[in-house]
């Protein structure tokens, strides 16, 4: 069986250490050197950015996120131990981890090493298609005269460079496609390789959740529960014709998932099509003042993401999910696109209060669509709000001192909500 060392590189056949350098990072599989499409996903990226650039932080508890009120965006291993997950009202995650050290995040700095990656990506292959700021599918078929090595071979070298010269590691997910490439990425982390080879696809994912599927969330989960589908086996006992009676496409897409089958293309070129942000509420809530603090934050995200891409938007999207798991959306046309953070906001909050329901609310979301590059965004004037201007000018301004002296430099009040 094909092997390679993760650390010194070297080629062997199967042992459970290198007989190069005897280190027992080895990663083995039949079809190790015949598989193209992988998945990279940085391990708790955020989390690890901090640490690296506050060694004081090592063996440390990190949670990135707001305030008692606001929500976990990512948590270091040492806190997931504890139970600390992604979007956890940080109140939760402070009574699993009460000596977690919590820290605003700082999307300048993500952004910077995000884009360092990108280029020692680009040095594999052009065929990168980014998902976030820490993960990203890679087509490197083809490669492996150009760099004279197997696609296996670069990824390891790619990971160990990250951690080199970033300061930040990686898991990686070798397969056939881009479903079990992602899948692979989740099997073996922090810090891990795996693969997911043709020949054991169908035993592979047999007896595996379909939670499993990148997408399927709690709504889906709950509608295939009604249908009797947990695993894998459940739906390749039903038709392809019932699936999509039963789910339209997403039933389309269950039926090739089942069968490890994903023909979509790595895409380098795939244009983003909107930015959101939403979060799910540990208890539903009617509190104006809570949901208007939690709508500034997402704003805030929502702003910062568009402009570490340079794009500005000409929609604005807010979502609310009821107690009962009903949805409620609402969107409306700017006439301009913009990219500012009190912008979509106070047009978020505009749509909010033409709503007659008064909830409680499980989740809220907003988000910019209609994306086109930022030049000639929030230019105009409007006569309805002479202020807007003033207000755009101190917002660039903000964002100027917070590059400089961090994202805590300045807070508007509605942020402490």
């Amino acid at each position: 069986m094909p092997s390679l060392c993760r650390d010194c590189f070297a080629a062997f056949s199967n042992t459970r250490r290198c007989p190069t350098c005897g280190s027992p990072r080895v990663v083995s599989h039949d079809e190790l050197n015949n598989l193209s499409i992988a998945h990279m996903d940085c391990d708790a990226f955020y989390a690890s950015v901090e640490k690296r650039d506050n060694p004081t932080l090592e063996g440390k508890p990190v949670i990135i996120g707001g305030g008692r009120r606001g929500v976990v965006s990512t948590a270091c291993y040492v806190a997931r131990i504890r139970g600390v997950r992604s979007a956890m009202p940080m109140f939760q995650a402070l009574k699993l981890c009460p000596d977690a050290v919590i820290i605003r995040p700082r999307m300048e700095a993500y952004v910077q090493v995000s884009r360092e990656i990108r280029k020692m990506m680009e040095a594999l292959t052009p065929d990168i298609e980014p998902l976030s700021l820490d993960e990203a599918f890679m087509d490197l078929t083809g490669t492996a005269r150009l760099h004279g090595a197997p696609p296996a071979v670069m990824l390891a070298r790619l990971v160990k460079r990250m951690h080199k010269e970033l300061g930040i590691t990686g898991s990686i997910g070798l397969s056939h496609n881009k479903f079990l490439a992602k899948v692979a990425s989740d099997l073996d982390k922090p810090h891990g390789f795996s693969v997911i080879g043709k020949a054991e696809t169908d035993a592979f994912l047999r007896d595996k959740p379909v939670r499993m599927i990148w997408g399927v969330g709690a709504a889906a989960q709950a509608s295939l529960d009604k249908a009797g589908i947990r695993t894998f086996s459940d739906l390749l006992r039903w038709e392809r014709t019932d699936l999509i009676a039963r789910f339209g496409s997403m039933g389309d897409r269950l039926w090739h998932l089942a069968r490890g089958q994903d023909q979509r293309r790595v895409s380098a070129h795939a244009p983003m099509k909107s930015i959101s942000n939403e979060t799910t509420f540990h208890e539903d809530t009617s509190d104006t003042d809570l949901l208007d603090g939690h709508l500034w934050r997402m704003a805030e995200k929502v702003s910062d993401r568009a402009k570490a891409k340079a794009l500005a938007g000409r929609v604005v999207t807010l979502k609310l999910k009821r107690a009962d798991h009903t949805l409620l959306s609402r969107r409306i046309s700017l006439r301009d696109a913009t990219q500012m953070a009190d912008r979509i906001y106070r047009t978020a909050r505009g749509l909010f209060d033409t709503l007659d329901d008064q909830g409680p609310y499980r989740l809220l979301g907003c988000g910019l669509s209609d994306l086109v590059p930022e030049e000639g965004a929030d230019l105009s004037s409007d006569l309805l709000d002479p202020k807007a201007q003033q207000r755009s000018a101190a917002e660039r301004a903000t964002d100027k001192i917070r590059d400089r002296f961090g994202s805590d430099a300045i807070l508007k009040g509605r942020a402490l909500r």
